[in-house]
């Protein structure tokens, strides 16, 4: 899709009954996120997510897919002792049923990443905004927005690139520097609030459902508004994305 220079649509998923009508819809990729410690748990943070969260969500979601690409999260305290501590966790999420598995963070990550995919484990890397970093970062802030950090932020997804990653993350980042990277790379990039020039994009399932509760994300857009009912919502969220409708300016910083 990349080589043909079409944009894919990428949403979280934690179910079967779901992810056949994601994929219906025409979803590209179903993302079984840790984002579910915020929807399904109901938590501040996705901190307290576990591996088994993850295994018996991804297995969920598996069962009701039959063409997407499954990415998994790989939870808070999975994957950041050692390379060797990822491979277990990874192994079994893949046993599950994804097909890749996602790990947050910069070039400190990298010698995880090479150390999976070198052993059949596809990653996508992620970076910006890394929400299992949340109290490090200081709260959910804009990341790149200075001259040395977007310089970190490019020289973190070229790291990660030459590491092994397969597809890239980039969330909350100016649209600028989130075109930037792309060019800069050969891998696919996925954007969430990090503008329209990504290869594709992501949200979190509730949020484009306006189901989530709270302050919404400048990034966010509600899909319901004039669908008959949740398909279409997703139909239309596919055909926005695909287009390049989504995100729009007043979705980007």
């Amino acid at each position: 899709m990349v080589e043909n220079r079409e944009k894919f649509a990428v949403l979280t998923c934690y179910d079967a009954t779901f992810a056949a009508v994601l994929e219906n819809a025409g979803v590209d990729v179903l993302l079984v996120g840790d984002s579910l410690g915020n929807v399904l748990h109901g938590s501040d943070t996705t901190l307290a997510v576990t591996p088994e969260d993850m295994i018996y969500h991804t297995r969920c979601v598996a069962h009701g897919s039959n063409k997407a690409l499954i990415i998994t999260d790989m939870p808070f305290g999975s994957y950041q002792i050692s390379p060797a501590q990822a491979f277990e966790h990874a192994a079994r999420i893949i046993a599950a049923g994804a097909q890749m598995v996602k790990i947050e963070g910069g070039r400190i990550m990298a010698d995880t990443i090479q150390f999976l995919s070198q052993r059949g484990i596809p990653v996508c890397a992620h970076i910006g905004l890394t929400p299992q970093s949340v109290h490090q970062l200081g709260g959910y802030k804009l990341q790149g927005n200075t001259e040395k950090s977007a310089k970190q932020l490019l020289d973190d997804a070229k790291a990660l690139e030459k590491s092994g990653a397969s597809l890239l993350v980039m969330e909350m980042v100016p649209a600028k520097l989130a075109k930037k990277i792309t060019q800069a790379l050969s891998i696919p990039t996925i954007g969430i609030g990090a503008g329209p020039d990504c290869s594709g994009q992501v949200l979190v399932l509730h949020d484009m459902l306006g189901l989530s509760q709270g302050k919404k994300p400048r990034f966010v857009k509600d899909f319901m508004p004039g669908a008959k009912n949740v398909p279409e919502a997703v139909a239309n969220y596919v055909q926005a994305v695909k287009t390049g409708q989504f995100p729009a300016k007043e979705h980007e910083f």
